[in-house]
């Protein structure tokens, strides 16, 4: 079975983690009727399988990637997923604001990856 490149397979990583954490942190937000003491542990279990993904992530990155690269990865693949799921779950537009905000956040992963 092939593995990913000692490159993208941290970036994999990254991405799943983050689909964890963001529905860990915002599903409940359309089930307000469930109890929170409920969300929480649910929340809990979700966070679990997140944490599962992001330290390999962390782990195998740092065989490639210098800590501050990986933290802007994963600070850039948060944003990206929570826009995602932000317009698709929870049905609510992104804004110019928003959007340009996040391109700023961009500009600073490039300069966090190229050397001036």
């Amino acid at each position: 079975m092939p593995s990913l490149s000692p490159y993208l397979m941290p970036i994999a990583l990254l991405v799943g983690s983050n689909m964890f954490m963001t529905a860990a942190w915002y599903w409940h937000l359309k089930y307000k009727e469930v109890p929170l003491i409920s969300v929480i542990f649910i929340s809990w279990g979700l966070a679990f399988v997140e944490y599962c993904m992001a330290v390999p992530a962390n782990r195998y990155g740092s065989e490639v990637y210098s800590a501050a690269q990986l933290k802007t990865m994963q600070e850039f693949i948060t944003l990206v997923i929570f826009a995602v799921f932000s317009t698709v779950y929870l049905k609510e537009a992104l804004t110019w604001s928003q959007g340009f905000g996040f391109v700023l956040i961009a500009a600073g992963a490039f300069f966090v990856f190229h050397k001036l």
